[in-house]
Parts: C-alpha cells; sequence; structure tokens
C-alpha cells in the first residue's frame, strides 16, 4: 500500500473489502484486480492511492495437491520452493508476465499465470519490505538475494519454516528490516502427514521500527 498511517490503513480496509466481495461474484483473478482498480480510482475515501496486489485462486486437484492461479499488479514475484531428488531446494520466481500498479490507471492491464503446487512444495509471498532490507555490505538484499536465501534452504520445506527462517533473516540484518514487513507461506504436506487436500499456512507481519506490530 502507497504511504503509512490513517489514509493507508483506510485503502487497505477498502481493498481487503472489494477483493473479498468481488470474488464472491467472480473470483477470476484478473476480474478481480480489475475491479479493485476500479474501486481505488472511483472511491472519494481512497484519495489518490494505489497500491500492488498478488490474488490467488487454490483449486484442488485430483489426486492431491493444487492448481494455483496467481495474478499480479506491480507486486515483487511470489516463489515456488520445492525440494529435488538430492535434497536441495528447487526455486522458481513466480512472475506473470506484465501488470501494472493497482488504482494508478484506468485501463491497468493485469497479468495471471497457473502452475501446479503438489506435496513437498511450498509458495512464499511476501512484501517489498523484505528485498528492500539491507545486507551487511550496505545493498539491498533484492530478489537475486532472496532467491539465493531460499535456495539454501533444506528439505523438507515447510510454510512455517520459510516463515521463521526469513524472520531470522531479518533480524540478522544490521537495520532489520526498515519498512512494514507481511510474510505469508503455504505448503502442501506429504500425504503421510496430513489429509489429502489440505495445506498449511503461515503468516508474519512486522512494522518498521517507529511502530512495531506483529502477528503469528
Amino acid at each position: 500500500m502507497c504511504g503509512k498511517g490513517p489514509e493507508a490503513a483506510t485503502v487497505t480496509a477498502l481493498a481487503r473489502h472489494t477483493l473479498r466481495a468481488t470474488a464472491h461474484v467472480d473470483a477470476e483473478p484478473v476480474a478481480v484486480l480489475s475491479a479493485l482498480n476500479t474501486m481505488l480510482l472511483t472511491d472519494v475515501t481512497a484519495g489518490r492511492r494505489f497500491c500492488t496486489v498478488l490474488f490467488g485462486l487454490l483449486e484442488p486437484r485430483d489426486g492431491g495437491g493444487f492448481t494455483v492461479t496467481l495474478a499480479a499488479g506491480g507486486h515483487p514475484p511470489a516463489y515456488h520452493v520445492r525440494p529435488d531428488d538430492s535434497g536441495a531446494v528447487w526455486v522458481r520466481a513466480v512472475r506473470p508476465p506484465g501488470g501494472m500498479l493497482v488504482g494508478a490507471f484506468p485501463q491497468a492491464p493485469f497479468a495471471r499465470t497457473t502452475f501446479s503446487l503438489t506435496a513437498g512444495e511450498c509458495l512464499f509471498l511476501y512484501t517489498d519490505g523484505l528485498t528492500e532490507a539491507r545486507t551487511l555490505e550496505g545493498a539491498l538484499l533484492g530478489e537475486d538475494g532472496l532467491t539465493g536465501f531460499l535456495h539454501q534452504r533444506t528439505a523438507p520445506v515447510t510454510a512455517t519454516s520459510l516463515v521463521e527462517d526469513s524472520i531470522t533473516l531479518l533480524a540478522s540484518l544490521p537495520d532489520g528490516a526498515r519498512d512494514d514487513v507481511a510474510l505469508l507461506a503455504l505448503s502442501v504436506p506429504q500425504p503421510h502427514t496430513t489429509p489429502d487436500g489440505s495445506v498449511a499456512t503461515t503468516a508474519h507481519t512486522a512494522a518498521a521500527p517507529e511502530h512495531f506490530a506483529q502477528e503469528g
């Protein structure tokens, strides 16, 4: 969300309500982002505010796992993470081609992509407060740094471990998180650990130090 304080909080609430209400009528992800774009441009309470959004659907697949349809509106890429046969971790940035900021332009295009999330795999989402944190050398962590960090995970990979490891990473950096950070991970457990068709989720939010708050 652009900005901070009461105005940004108002837009956040408006965005959440619009996304949920629209999805009950038409859950197609690009249609949902288009509806939010229109709302932010026309609702006077939003002012001149915009946001970045990832909106997705999880549809259970025959035999387990999910088909994920993810639409992007200017948001940093999500990451699809899974262990490979050697026990190392395979990492792919999920970056739908195109997809502009939401609430910035009347005819903003949005993009979507579809992929499978199967047993033992995770989907990791975050806000740019994570990638804009600075390393010991003073450089931004960036997408390359985050990709390298995820590659260093070891199997098994779970939603809880990804979020907890990311919190540890932030705590190890000289200035921690200089901007608000939200983390969300979803993982599909192995069939022998939970019933078929389930997904585990772990979330964490942390505000910048001057108004620290978190939830798990």
